[in-house]
């Protein structure tokens, strides 16, 4: 919850994905700066208050949200169980079954293509479309390699038809 919000109850603007959870255990940044996202998350967390998922007696930290609780809990209110995987390479990863289908349901409706990771890539190639340049995009993937990115990026799965509508 601390990486989500403040002790006052703000929501912080800059995050970090922890290297630990994250899918190729580098850190990465987060911004919580959409406003779909942030005012899903607020109604999701009003909810948690309101059943009593993962509260602190701390009533004015944190929006009576116990600090240290998991951002997203299952509707029983348990925290989703992580399952480690030893990639062939011999680097640990996590991941989370249940979460993840959350996650293509979410894809699907907002019209994403798709594996989990295909978020990732929708982002990145936005990103590339409007002109921002590797690096950048690198840093906020989590891309080791700008040759990582560019794979990722002419992975590009652009349709000839709009192309040549928009130019036409």
């Amino acid at each position: 919850m601390s990486d989500y919000l403040t002790e006052a109850g703000a929501i912080r603007r800059d995050s970090v994905i922890r290297a630990e959870i994250a899918h190729n255990n580098l850190e990465r940044p987060i911004f919580w700066v959409n406003a779909k996202v942030v005012a899903a998350l607020d109604s999701y967390l009003s909810l948690r208050v309101s059943t009593g998922q993962g509260v602190t007696s701390r009533k004015a930290a944190y929006r009576s949200l116990d600090p240290g609780s998991y951002l997203f809990l299952r509707a029983d209110g348990v925290p989703y169980g992580l399952t480690a995987r030893r990639s062939t390479s011999g680097v640990m990863n996590y991941s989370c079954d249940s979460l993840g289908q959350v996650f293509r349901r979410l894809h699907t409706q907002a019209g994403v293509e798709g594996h989990a990771l295909a978020g990732r890539r929708t982002f990145a190639v936005r990103l590339y479309r409007k002109g921002y340049d590797l690096r950048h995009i690198a840093a906020l993937t989590g891309h080791q390699t700008l040759t990582a990115v560019r794979r990722l990026v002419d992975s590009d799965p652009v349709k000839l038809g709009d192309l040549v509508s928009g130019v036409v």
